[in-house]
């Protein structure tokens, strides 16, 4: 090993940690729901999971799994073109596209491979992405990888998107793809769609949707932003996640029309290097899906408990980012001080995380808390009454 090379990275380790910018992980002990139990017996309300339908621990899918598991083993030990591809793989991509209206689906390890491997498959450099400025870490970095020239907009601003695409015409650009999560994961707001679509047929121009924090709890059936907001069949590309909403467990998805999902199958490189899903994942993420379909009950108690938990902290004093969605940012500004206020709530029983650079913006840190329909109203109740104890005891209200 070269000298001094360790010496560097715990030195980096440390001025991390001086800026008060350590993340720090805490062990679960217990099933993910809307109570936890962590390892050193304390029991815990959990306001920082994706479990927005509380199907993580869901006796059907556990069930579904189990089935998947006896029936077809542990694992693939292949990638899907070799010998990986099971007839349940091929199930459960078309229960996703029949969920999403798409011709079609096709399978990831996790949507962060769906996402780095969309671009560079579909794209060279010919074309042009117009990214929004708040993407998703792995649109950002399936972008870097693709050829194509990058064009970028301040998040929702419709105004800017017009003078991008505008710009990519300008430019020569064959084929234009704008690139936007459905729900921004950090800040809980919804994107533009049927504008940005609107926008895109005006310039010639695909749309492709991130909606991790969407698919399976928002829009009818829980079918997500395009569905939600009146997009429709307006939006080209879908990309998502069986990791948060839908079971909980990993995997992602692209769901598209049948050409594009035929070259991804030929060309991705996350899905031709990478092994099958699980066969206990892959059962019980099919299972997950007929859940939420049907899941109108669930998706009214989230509803209920976004719309409590906001109008409690609010009522406390606390500053809040506006919206509708399941993901309720406190803003604190500062990293400490968002460390701080976490460190508080996990004492008092409530399970929370910072969040700061570089996941946010400097001076923009912030505790995201996010809604379960695993939560009761006591749970509610009981962190509303946590968060205005340790925000006075700390300063953060009065």
């Amino acid at each position: 090993m070269q000298p001094g090379f360790l010496d560097y990275l715990t030195a980096t380790l440390s001025d991390i940690e001086a800026q008060g910018l350590l993340k720090r992980e805490r062990l679960i002990a217990t099933p993910q729901s809307g109570r936890i139990g962590l390892a050193d017996g304390r029991r815990m309300v959990n306001l920082c999971a994706n479990n927005y339908l509380g199907l993580a621990d869901h006796p059907e899918i556990i069930a579904a799994a189990r089935h998947g598991l006896d029936r077809y083993g542990f694992g693939m030990a292949s990638v899907r073109f070799i010998c990986g591809t099971l007839d349940l793989h091929r199930e459960l991509e078309q229960s996703v596209a029949r969920y999403l209206g798409k011709d079609d689906a096709i399978l990831f390890a996790a949507c962060f491979d769906a996402n780095g491997g969309l671009f560079e498959t579909l794209l060279t450099d010919e074309d042009a992405i117009i990214s929004d400025s708040l993407n998703h870490a792995s649109i950002i970095d399936g972008v870097r990888l693709s050829k194509a020239k990058r064009y970028r907009y301040q998040t929702s601003d419709l105004d800017d998107l017009e003078t991008q695409l505008k710009q990519a015409v300008a430019d020569g650009t064959r084929f234009r793809l704008i690139a936007t999560d459905g729900v921004f994961s950090m800040d809980g707001h919804v994107a533009k769609l049927p504008e940005i679509c609107a926008l895109a047929e005006r310039y010639g121009a695909l749309v492709m949707v991130d909606d991790c924090h969407a698919t399976g709890h928002l829009g009818a059936e829980g079918r997500g932003t395009p569905t939600l907001t009146g997009a429709g069949d307006k939006v080209d590309i879908i990309t998502g996640t069986f990791g948060k909403t839908l079971g909980g467990a990993m995997g992602g998805f692209i769901a598209a029309a049948q050409p594009i999902i035929d070259l991804l199958r030929q060309r991705a490189r996350p899905y031709l290097f990478s092994n099958a899903l699980a066969p206990s994942v892959t059962a019980g993420s099919l299972k997950a899906i007929e859940i939420a379909r049907a899941a109108d009950d669930r998706r009214a108690q989230l509803t209920r408990n976004t719309q409590r938990f906001r109008a409690g902290l609010t009522a406390a004093g606390f500053e809040l980012l506006p919206g509708d969605t399941p993901i309720i940012p406190v803003m604190l500004g500062e990293a400490q001080r968002a460390q701080d206020l976490a460190a508080a709530l996990d004492k008092r029983g409530v399970y929370v995380a910072g969040f700061f650079f570089p996941v946010v913006p400097k001076g923009r840190a912030r505790i995201r808390t996010q809604m379960s329909a695993a939560l009761t109203d006591a749970d509610v109740d009981f962190a509303i009454g946590a968060f205005a104890e340790a925000g006075r005891e700390l300063g953060v209200i009065q």
